[in-house]
């Protein structure tokens, strides 16, 4: 939590955070002419980018992916949807470097089998958290079912991140690095893994693809949670369903991402 807040105290942090904000957004809008849901999400090969920078520039991507996402929704159309969509890509900017360390660190440059599965295990953790927030918000809202938007967001920033974030990053990552601008660096090192870091990270990947698995049969009436099927209401959107159903998941996963 302390480096969210402290990032703002560094001048070269917060030129990050704009760098990350104006890279994604810049790919964003001119995508916006190929719509997959009309004025809620569309074609977005941007998406890697918060992965890519989240692995350069630790959690000034985090904040930078939620204000670029904010910019790119301001050319669709602003609405009450945009404030899950700025918390889905804050995740989607803090989960992979915060993942990446917690699984032992080191250069997120694949070279072996082992390092591939890493780095793809964080690319679907980190897509999947921002879809089961996006997804959930929008369906609480009553403005999109979670099964079509959550599905799609998930594998938008899957397709996207999974294969361009490897191929950017080993070309980028070594230069970054060279020229002592990658965060750890700028913070004097990385930090000592906790004790609990993979107990958190084990938590975040329950929530972050659980959740995507809840949402989706709490949706189609495969599965009611006990803590909904209390009110005893029902409703045709399923908002109420889905809202109540996978609202623990929503506050465990960004629990546990905060405390990785």
């Amino acid at each position: 939590m302390r480096e969210l807040r402290e990032l703002w105290r560094d001048t070269r942090l917060v030129v990050f955070t704009a760098i990350s904000a104006a890279l994604y957004a810049a790919i964003l809008v001119p995508f916006k002419v190929m719509p997959i849901i009309p004025g809620v999400t569309e074609l977005r090969p941007a998406n890697a980018v918060p992965v890519i920078c989240s692995f350069l520039f630790g959690p000034a991507a985090a904040w930078g992916s939620a204000i670029g996402n904010l910019i790119g929704d301001l050319f669709g159309g602003i609405g009450p949807g945009d404030a899950f969509g700025f918390a889905g890509n804050f995740l989607y900017g803090l989960v992979p470097y915060r993942a990446w360390e917690a699984m032992g660190g080191g250069d997120p440059v694949p070279r072996s089998l082992g390092d591939w599965l890493r780095l793809l295990f964080v690319v679907l953790l980190a897509a999947a958290a921002c879809a089961l927030v996006v997804g959930w918000g929008l369906n609480l809202l009553g403005f999109v079912p979670f099964p079509v938007l959550g599905n799609v967001v998930l594998w938008n920033n899957l397709i996207a991140a999974g294969v361009l974030a490897p191929l950017t990053l080993r070309v980028l990552y070594p230069r970054v690095r060279s020229g002592g601008f990658l965060y750890f660096e700028m913070v004097s090192g990385r930090p000592r893994r906790a004790r609990g870091q993979r107990l958190w990270l084990a938590g975040a990947a329950l929530f972050a693809l659980g959740g995507h698995l809840a949402g989706n049969l709490i949706y189609a009436g495969r599965w009611l949670p006990p803590w909904v099927a209390v009110f005893d209401v029902a409703t045709p959107s399923r908002a109420f369903e889905v809202g109540v159903g996978l609202a623990p998941f929503i506050v465990g996963l960004f629990a546990c991402v905060l405390l990785l």
